[in-house]
């Protein structure tokens, strides 16, 4: 199977608009890989778990994180995985409205692999799913 297929996208973001956005440029870009969405960073772990009622996400996959979330934050979930021994390794690409210093600190503090700012969100998603896209294709996925 081709590599590019085996790739799924797990996004864990609370806002129903920016999901769509995302989905779209993934259209756009003819991506065709998987995308799996999660509401907030608990339910992101019980689908990378196989908890709860989830089927687990199998690898390799890419997570796509939103920081500001209720229940559980990007940064909170980050810790969560990052503690994780089967989920350390984790990619992890923060797309996120916030462009405090602090929080782009503490995400690559905790070995993030790109932090976006949603800016015009079409565009911002657009060009943020190219990179990624080209990124998967090139590295060696864990």
């Amino acid at each position: 199977m081709n590599a590019r297929r085996d790739v799924t996208f797990l996004m864990i973001e609370d806002d129903e608009v920016d999901v769509l956005c995302i989905k779209r440029a993934f259209k756009d870009l003819k991506i065709s890989n998987s995308v799996v969405v999660a509401g907030n960073g608990l339910e992101g772990l019980s689908i990378l778990r196989g908890e709860d009622g989830f089927e687990r996400l199998p690898r390799p996959f890419i997570i796509l994180l939103d920081l500001n979330m209720p229940r559980m934050n990007g940064i909170e979930f980050l810790d969560a995985i990052r503690q994780d021994p089967e989920l350390k390794t984790s990619i992890v690409f923060v797309m996120t409205t916030s462009q405090h210093d602090r929080d782009r600190v503490s995400a690559y503090e905790r070995n993030v692999a790109g932090y976006v700012v949603k800016r015009n969100a079409m565009e911002t998603f657009v060009e943020a799913m190219d990179m990624i896209n080209h990124y998967w294709r090139v590295v060696e996925l864990p």
